[in-house]
């Protein structure tokens, strides 16, 4: 299986610079899996889609401003910490994972600046990382230091990490958060459920539909490139993820009552396919995944699956392909190209019904 398997051209001017002021409002594409036909309706038609004894799956986490930009400390910036003003070389940190209370995993740019033992100062010294390890693909761990509450300096300083294909400054943080975002620790929003409303997600639990939260923190995982041609060599960074007993029993109860599974996005896909015992059941509790979806798989939870439309080669498209099949994956984007639909963070949605 090679990776240009999975290849579409699309325009530039298709990619979704910044959300639609109504949430709901985006366009739907509805694909049948089986028979690869397309219907073209709006976000907030997908009620019409689910049916009464369906679990809806969404993903809670909360997105942190985990890009932080500093200055490299040297003898020189340790005097000028004490002045109150350090400008070394300047360095940005993405905050991937929490390993312990103030130790994170991270991507560090540039990385051939940040060798063990560089101390990088955030905020003219309110915060300062140093790097204590460098672990799998390059990824630094750093150690911070600090007066204050963790939480509340980050809020002051660091920025919503956005994708790179997003070039427009986000006004609204809250933006790109999902209504329901609860738990703090994602490095990118779970993007699919950047289209549901509070008021939506009411009329969809009144119509009988069972709404579970599961929790993944998105990391790189999600979103690393593919850069081996055969995709069975890709390795996927993991992520953590949590499924609480109470949201498990919903998703069970549905499965044995014969309703359907419908994930909100591939982290709530990737999360109960990686819950799941050899019976066929989710089951509660927290762990690491690095699970990769691609043609193949079967699925043994997931019957449906709410998406955005993805990058061309990434493994978002390669799991959307396990499910509908690569032909009907790669049609449905052609004709979204037509049609013109938003792609990415900010873009359109497609149901795989």
């Amino acid at each position: 299986m090679r990776k240009q398997d999975f290849y579409f051209d699309l325009p530039e001017e298709l990619i979704a610079q910044d959300p639609l002021e109504d949430r709901s409002g985006s366009r739907l594409l509805v694909l049948d899996k089986k028979t690869g036909e397309i219907e073209h309706k709006h976000f907030r038609d997908i009620i019409d889609y689910l049916k009464p004894g369906d679990c809806l799956v969404i993903n809670d986490t909360k997105v942190i401003p985990a890009r932080l930009i500093g200055h490299r400390m040297n003898e020189k910036t340790e005097k000028q910490k004490e002045s109150g003003s350090i400008e070394g070389a300047k360095i940005e940190l993405l905050l991937l994972k929490r390993r312990e209370n103030d130790i994170w995993e991270t991507l560090v740019k540039p990385g051939k600046k940040a060798r063990i033992g560089t101390k990088i100062s955030f905020g003219d010294g309110l915060l300062i990382g140093e790097i204590v390890d460098i672990i799998e693909e390059g990824n630094r761990l750093v150690k911070f230091t600090y007066q204050g509450i963790f939480e509340e300096i980050l809020d002051a300083l660091g920025q919503m990490p956005l994708p790179p294909y997003i070039t427009h400054r986000l006004e609204d943080k809250n933006r790109y958060q999902t209504v329901y975002a609860k738990y703090e620790g994602s490095a990118a929003a779970p993007t699919a459920g950047l289209h549901f409303t509070k008021e939506l997600l009411e009329e969809i639990q009144k119509k009988g539909i069972e709404i579970a939260r599961v929790t993944l923190h998105v990391g790189l995982g999600t979103f690393r490139p593919v850069k081996e041609d055969d995709v069975l060599n890709h390795h996927m960074h993991s992520e953590t993820y949590q499924v609480l007993p109470e949201e498990a029993e919903k998703i069970n109860r549905t499965k044995q009552n014969g309703g359907r599974v419908i994930c909100v996005g591939t982290t709530s896909c990737r999360t109960v396919e990686s819950s799941v015992d050899e019976n066929g059941l989710v089951k509660a509790g927290s762990g690491d995944t690095s699970i990769f979806i691609y043609p193949g798989y079967e699925f043994k939870v997931l019957d449906c699956l709410i998406t955005n439309f993805h990058l061309p080669e990434s493994t978002l498209v390669m799991l959307v392909s396990a499910l509908a099949g690569r032909e009907h994956i790669l049609a449905a984007y052609e004709e979204a190209v037509r049609e013109k639909y938003r792609f990415f963070s900010f873009g359109d949605a497609m149901f795989i019904s």
